[in-house]
């Protein structure tokens, strides 16, 4: 296992609570026909062949982006990266408080009120807690910007191709590591769940050092001056978001249990890798979420 039960445990709980959040948010702006806020409209589709046309805008604006964050990475424009992802965090934000607002004039005005401190302090001041709040709100918000724009046939070709560029960034390139370092190590930020944890042995001298404080055998400055490896466990954002996105088109088209078995079938393939996975290696999620899912959408379609 790649992390202890406990660390393992804190990790599938946040990826569910915001799977749940997710179609909450989703179900929010579609099954109550209610606008996203801030002026933003999705196309209205008439015709199957306009999810494929849409679908190709998407896949290009995936490769614009991805291409422009490796350029700002590699020219190390890091005030324009910081103001880009703080831009995306607090519509993001505002897109899923939006949600639990009722419906008034200046709604949406009051959710960027709400979302900019969240947004400031998880871009421009390094707290995990909040990181990790903000995480549970971010990839529903983006998500219900897609979900309707998107069928079922576009949604699985998306997973594939997505599985695709993950195993290359992870097991071939090894982009997907060195951009989680810079963001890390340079940005002080991270896209995705972000927990630090002691290992046994660390936490042995954790222990050590407090009750030789408590028993005043060191003072409180050297005990400031002592150093501990911390080790991070990581979930990435992409990981987290298309499963919802994916459980989100299901919810729209088939309706609630289909969305929930996608649901369960995303979570058991991340238990499933956690436990596979082997310590201090990297492994990309989506293909084995994207097996899970697949799995999840034959059983929804022998039921359903």
């Amino acid at each position: 296992m790649k992390y202890d039960l406990k660390i393992t445990a804190i990790l599938l709980a946040m990826f569910i609570i915001t799977q749940f959040i997710g179609l909450y948010v989703v179900n929010h702006y579609q099954a109550e026909d209610k606008e996203l806020p801030f002026g933003m409209e999705t196309p209205e589709i008439k015709e199957d062949k306009e999810y494929n046309q849409i679908f190709v805008s998407i896949i290009f604006a995936f490769v614009i982006a991805i291409s422009l964050l490796f350029l700002l990475t590699k020219f190390k424009a890091e005030f324009i990266m910081k103001l880009w992802f703080f831009i995306v965090v607090m519509i993001a934000l505002g897109i899923s408080f939006n949600s639990i607002l009722p419906e008034f004039k200046y709604a949406s005005i009051i959710v960027l009120v709400v979302a900019f401190p969240f947004a400031f302090i998880k871009i421009y001041r390094k707290e995990f807690l909040v990181h990790n709040l903000t995480e549970l709100f971010i990839y529903p918000g983006i998500a219900a910007v897609f979900v309707p724009i998107l069928n079922i046939y576009t949604i699985v070709v998306l997973l594939i191709l997505i599985s695709v560029y993950d195993m290359w960034a992870v097991w071939r390139s090894g982009i997907m590591q060195k951009m989680a370092k810079y963001q890390i190590d340079k940005l002080n930020i991270f896209s995705g769940f972000f927990v630090p944890y002691a290992d046994k042995k660390t936490r042995k001298k954790i222990k050590l050092l407090k009750e030789k404080l408590k028993d005043k055998k060191i003072s409180k400055k050297d005990a400031k001056l002592k150093k501990f490896k911390i080790n991070v466990a990581i979930l990435g954002g992409g990981d987290i978001i298309f499963p919802i996105i994916t459980a989100g088109v299901f919810y729209r088209i088939m309706g609630l249990i289909p969305a929930l078995i996608i649901t369960a079938s995303a979570t058991l393939g991340l238990l499933y890798l956690f436990i596979l996975a082997k310590k201090k290696k990297y492994y990309p999620a989506m293909p084995f979420l994207t097996i899970a899912m697949f799995l999840g959408m034959i059983i929804t379609w022998l039921i359903f």
